[in-house]
């Protein structure tokens, strides 16, 4: 009995080293992409093979794994996304998977990544449809006109805390992708200090953008099919939101937390325009004293709300 239970054992391990590559594609397929490089990759040569499947490689998301590393760690620990080091190793591993995806790329969601990686997707991931590459400190404009002419079925694009990236590059993107429905251009508060995350560093804080208008304008102009717009703490004012309103009538939700240069009126004047909204955040904001908390946007609101005393 002893001896035919250790037979079929054997044979089962026999069985899962012969596994086809479609069998281990379609088995690795319900892992997560952490499991696949943390584990699968390291079993034996063709599970490792397996794993460079385009099949597999179509989609890269890692913002789960941000957000639960963030809220699980410590600030001296969440410092080192912000190194060169921690970089690298992120654009290493996009660049594996756009190479293996073998064109077949079309989902990017991943944080800290350089001109290095994002180049490489522009010239081989023509299907690309979401790209959302939060807080990357060096991804720069010339990247971003790559993105643009590399991948024109771009539908969902955010680059929020990424403060290299200009009102340039939303030009170039509204220009060539015209599929474009989405738009995340989220920046950090530099209203209320003790708001900031701690381990951001401060030079990387002090390059926020200041034009918001501008940014404004070309969003207004290029992106007329949007129908998401997020502008947390843009410096946009009146005039660069009336241009949006203007240029952006599909526009069903707007997101302007933070957005303290424009009033209540600016809003309301500008919503006119867009008939198919159903959400919109204002952009109340609450700044904390020692013993008593202020609703800075709705102070403001009340004092000048006219035009000769707009700030």
């Amino acid at each position: 009995m002893a001896e035919e239970e250790e037979k079929t054992k054997s044979v089962q391990i026999h069985n899962w080293a012969e596994l086809t590559q479609l069998c281990l594609v379609n088995i690795l397929s319900h892992l997560s992409i952490e499991d696949r490089w943390r584990g699968a990759m390291f079993v034996c040569r063709s599970w490792l093979q397996a794993c460079k499947d385009p099949n597999l490689n179509s989609v890269i998301d890692l913002e789960a794994q941000f957000i639960q590393s963030v809220s699980e760690s410590s600030s001296w620990t969440t410092t080192r996304y912000w190194n060169r080091e921690f970089e690298s190793k992120i654009d290493s591993m996009v660049r594996s998977v756009v190479i293996w995806s073998d064109g077949s790329l079309n989902f990017v969601r991943v944080r800290h990544c350089s001109n290095r990686s994002i180049a490489l997707i522009a010239e081989r991931s023509p299907n690309l449809q979401v790209l959302s590459i939060q807080r990357c400190p060096h991804v720069t404009d010339e990247t971003m006109s790559k993105i643009a002419s590399g991948c024109p079925l771009l539908r969902e694009l955010d680059i929020s805390f990424c403060y290299q990236i200009s009102h340039k590059s939303l030009a170039l993107i509204g220009q060539h992708c015209p599929n474009l429905q989405i738009l995340r251009r989220n920046l950090r508060t530099q209203v209320n200090p003790s708001q900031q995350e701690p381990f951001v560093p401060r030079e990387y804080v002090d390059t926020c953008p200041q034009d918001g208008d501008s940014e404004a304008a070309a969003i207004g102009k290029f992106m007329p099919q949007l129908v998401q717009l997020e502008l947390q703490f843009s410096k946009l004012t009146n005039k660069g939101l009336a241009l949006i309103s203007e240029g952006c009538m599909n526009l069903e939700h707007l997101d302007l937390f933070g957005c303290t240069n424009v009033t209540s009126r600016d809003i309301a004047n500008a919503s006119s325009n867009m008939k198919q909204l159903k959400t919109l955040k204002e952009p109340h904001l609450c700044l904390e004293s020692q013993t008593e908390r202020y609703g800075h946007w709705q102070l403001y609101d009340d004092r000048f709300q006219t035009d000769f005393f707009r700030i």
